[in-house]
């Protein structure tokens, strides 16, 4: 048996989680240790150090005692973060855990425990042997809230097992920017898509209550603006006025605070000029002051010194530190070495920053560890390990990874495959686990394949699994970028033997900057082993495997099917393989918009203005909006009808609701799932308005020709906009709501500002 979560650890000693503690009982207690502490206890609680600075040299395991205790005991750290190399056995992180923690309690003047963070992206990625969730940006397309909060629940109770109570999730920056490295990790394009997806998670990781063995504080990220780098690449200026940055961009994350999280990571990059981290506009002003956010705000990996060193606003690291914390940054993710400690330290004594600066921020961080039931029990706990069971997360994996995949292209019902059809499997993704999971699996970039576990199938052996091994050619290799897999020749050879050409594209694991691309057109090899696979005359069902849509224009006539897999993680090759089989029906519903051309990203909500002819200079029309396949697409094998579109009111005004209902039928031979999505357009407005926005959506499961009537409420607010002057209005006029070729029109009274 692959060794890691099940594996029963020594623990520290099993104390029972106390009743939940009060909000006034927790900050009395705050009070009274804050009044106890040293001003370099308290500036060591804002200092979060990586796991390396305490480890052996030579290990990637092992910690040095003497390098522990500079950073607990000298430098007062408060916060350690992340692995060293790759993931660990549950027993090495209760190993490493228990150290640590024994001597923050036991050898300080005030026995502060350590609060330990870490990047669990989708599932418990540090941890071996762990059950790794689709993505983001497939989740989105599964349209199915319940689905992400089931899985963070799942990633809280593993993360918590390891002994680690904060997790570093979710990105809720926007998908809007598909030549970003981490779009990936997004919800995709749409503002109320994010938002849903977002809330879900926040509640999946933190609702059982932060003391508890089944949840982690979450960490809403990375604020604000992030994923709007201008050039594409990561941690690169972006350009954001002021309407943008409210309407489409600040909504997740008040929702985000709404639902309660408990921190915030900051945006390592810059909006018109200004560093994030630098910005107390938006660090105190907004964050603080207008959204109400009371948690610890945390910086992204280096980016206080980054102040001095890549952006240039500081002349020195001391007038980084300084900026950053009177800016409105309470903990430093440093991370190899001390100096943010000794500067703020030097800054607080010279009356740089005031004292009274610095216990807000430790009040906040030590509030956090009371919350977290730290002062109670440091350790790993029994009762979360307890409540690991790898077979429900995998089962939750399994049902994500379905209803992820996205059918965009079924001509002549090429698809599903018949069991006894033999299949020619090529392309660098057919038999290869890295590219299935990408970035944050096992390792950061994900591309360490001995890091999986032996029991996670390529889709080369899940269709095996499905079709029988006599019935699957294949010499495709697990190493994405061997030459064999790119094989044009042998690939026209062996399709003469086949009756279909199963081919897996996309992109290869990366994460963050190394993922940096100047082109989204799919690379050429790829596109030439596609059309070897055009030529052969064969049918050619093309399995995308990517984190961001890479163009496929110059190839996609030429292949009746498509499946799109985006990221589908430890699960993905069973799911992929049930869809191509039609063991489950695809119900995957695009959560961005799929561009035909490189220079062409236009999105769903476009404005109307956005629509400029071609062929005709200076000269406008409807056609703004041409993807190759649009948000919300996505195909079934069975057929839907939507009818009977109707709204409870002809007219409405403040304070009311709208109830709107639409009869959707499965008009097809196959039980399947779709996503029923409400649209609405507001015809005219005091600034353009969007051609359409995205205001709610349900996912349910028909059986072959069974109805359901289908119910969405909307209220006002629902229908507001940013308006010129900045303020969050709903302004009165008709507005037409949506639902796929079903419209009714409905007029709003009354002017409302929110």
């Amino acid at each position: 048996m692959q060794h890691g979560l099940l594996v029963i650890a020594t623990l520290g000693c099993g104390i029972v989680h106390a009743q939940k503690t009060s909000e006034r009982e927790i900050d009395k207690k705050v009070d009274d240790l804050l009044s106890k502490m040293s001003i370099e206890e308290k500036v060591g609680q804002m200092t979060q150090v990586t796991l390396d600075v305490i480890m052996e040299d030579n290990s990637l395991v092992d910690i040095n005692n003497k390098k522990l205790k500079e950073a607990i005991i000298n430098k007062n750290v408060g916060s350690i973060l992340n692995v060293k190399g790759h993931a660990y056995s549950m027993e090495t992180w209760h190993k490493i855990q228990k150290r640590i923690q024994e001597v923050a309690t036991k050898e300080t003047p005030n026995n502060i425990p350590i609060l330990y963070g870490i990047d669990a992206i989708h599932g418990a990625n540090y941890i071996e042997g762990s059950t790794l969730f689709p993505h983001n940006i497939g989740m989105a397309a599964s349209r199915n809230p319940e689905l992400v909060k089931q899985a963070s629940k799942i990633t809280a109770i593993e993360t918590r097992a390891s002994g680690i109570r904060w997790n570093f999730d979710p990105v809720l920056g926007l998908g809007r920017q598909p030549l970003w490295s981490r779009f990936e990790e997004t919800f995709g394009e749409d503002v109320h898509l994010v938002t849903e997806m977002g809330t879900a998670a926040i509640k999946g990781y933190e609702e059982d209550g932060l003391e508890g063995p089944t949840a982690v504080a979450s960490c809403m990220k990375h604020y604000l603006g992030y994923s709007l780098p201008a050039s594409g690449k990561d941690r690169t200026p972006a350009y954001i006025p002021e309407y943008t940055l409210r309407e489409y961009l600040l909504p997740p994350f008040k929702s985000a605070v709404e639902a309660g999280t408990s921190t915030v990571m900051i945006n390592s990059g810059e909006i018109n000029g200004v560093p994030v981290h630098a910005s107390k506009y938006l660090l105190t002003d907004l964050l603080r002051g207008e959204l109400g956010f009371e948690g610890v705000a945390v910086s992204d990996w280096e980016d206080v010194i980054r102040l001095h060193t890549r952006h240039r606003v500081a002349d020195t690291p001391k007038e980084a530190v300084r900026l950053a914390v009177e800016a409105g940054l309470d903990m430093s993710m440093v991370p190899y070495d001390y100096s943010f400690y000794n500067l703020l330290l030097e800054l607080v004594k010279e009356g740089a920053i005031s004292e009274n600066r610095i216990d807000e921020s430790v009040r906040r961080i030590i509030k956090l560890k009371y919350k977290l039931g730290l002062f109670d029990n440091p350790y790993p706990e029994k009762a979360a390990l307890a409540k690991v069971d790898e077979k429900k997360s995998k089962a939750v994996a399994l049902n994500a990874a379905r209803e992820t995949l996205t059918l965009l292209k079924n001509e002549k019902s090429v698809l599903p495959l018949s069991k006894d059809t033999k299949v020619l499997l090529a392309g660098p993704a057919a038999n290869n686990l890295t590219s299935l999971h990408s970035s944050w699996s096992y390792v950061w970039q994900g591309k360490d394949d001995s890091q999986y576990p032996k029991s996670t199938a390529t889709i080369k052996e899940a269709l095996e699994d499905k079709l029988g091994k006599a019935n699957v050619m294949s010499s495709a290799q697990r190493d994405y970028d061997n030459a064999a897999n790119f094989d044009a020749s042998q690939l026209k050879k062996d399709a003469a033997k086949a009756d279909y050409i199963v081919l897996c594209l996309g992109e290869d694991a990366y994460a963050e900057t190394p993922g940096n691309i100047d082109d989204l057109a799919l690379d050429s090899r790829q596109l030439a082993l596609a059309e070897a696979a055009i030529e052969t005359g064969k049918p050619v069902i093309l399995v995308l495997v990517e984190g961001r849509p890479r163009v496929i224009s110059s190839i996609e006539k030429g292949i009746p099917g498509i499946l799109l897999a985006y990221r589908p993680s430890t699960m993905g090759a069973q799911a992929i393989a049930e869809v191509l089989t039609g063991d489950y029906n695809p119900n995957g519903t695009l959560p961005y918009s799929y561009p035909k051309h490189t220079g062409d990203l236009v999105k769903y909500d476009h404005k109307y203005t956005e629509g400029v002819r071609e062929d005709e200079p200076n000269t406008y029309s409807d056609g703004a909006y041409r993807p190759q396949w649009t948000f919300g697409y996505g195909l079934s094998y069975t057929t839907f009808q939507f009818s009977n579109l109707k709204s409870d009111k002809a007219a409405f005004s403040a304070g009311e609701k709208l109830s709107l209902t639409v009869t959707v039928k499965n008009s097809g031979e196959k039980a399947g799932k779709v996503a029923v999505e409400l649209y609405s357009k507001d015809l005219y407005a005091s600034i353009t308005p969007n051609f359409k926005r995205l205001r709610k959506f349900k996912k349910i499961e028909l059986a072959a020709g069974a109805s359901k009537q289908v119910s969405f409420t909307i209220s006002p607010e629902d229908l507001a906009f940013i308006n010129a002057q900045g303020k969050s209005v709903t302004e009165p006029g008709v507005f037409n709501f949506v639902v796929q070729d079903q419209e009714v029109s409905v007029v709003y009274k009354e002017s409302q500002q929110n």
